[in-house]
């Protein structure tokens, strides 16, 4: 991936991810399928200016819908979570 804002799509704002905000110092977002725990990192701390300690990466496999007679499929995705070195923070998630 050459472009940063193409690797992370966006922010996964939960309960669970909120916790782990304010505990862990661990930020979650929805990134690119074809982007690996390299360059999510580079594009993290280019965007935000910010240390990268670690990066997990888990893959998400659309759930099957239907609508009357007509199966779907909803498109599958993936989510990183990044921790940040300690004392490090991103001010986008400060207001939410």
């Amino acid at each position: 991936m050459k472009e940063i804002y193409a690797c992370i799509r966006r922010p996964i704002v939960t309960e669970k991810s909120s916790l782990a905000k304010e505990t862990a110092t661990q930020y979650v977002f929805e990134v690119d399928q074809r982007a690996n725990k390299v360059e999510i990192k580079n594009a993290v701390q280019r965007l935000f200016n910010v240390t990268v300690q670690s990066v997990n990466v888990m893959n998400f496999e659309g759930k099957r819908k239907r609508m009357g007679r007509l199966v779907g499929k909803r498109p599958d995705w993936k989510k990183a979570v990044i921790t940040l070195k300690k004392g490090d923070s991103i001010e986008y998630f400060e207001g939410v």
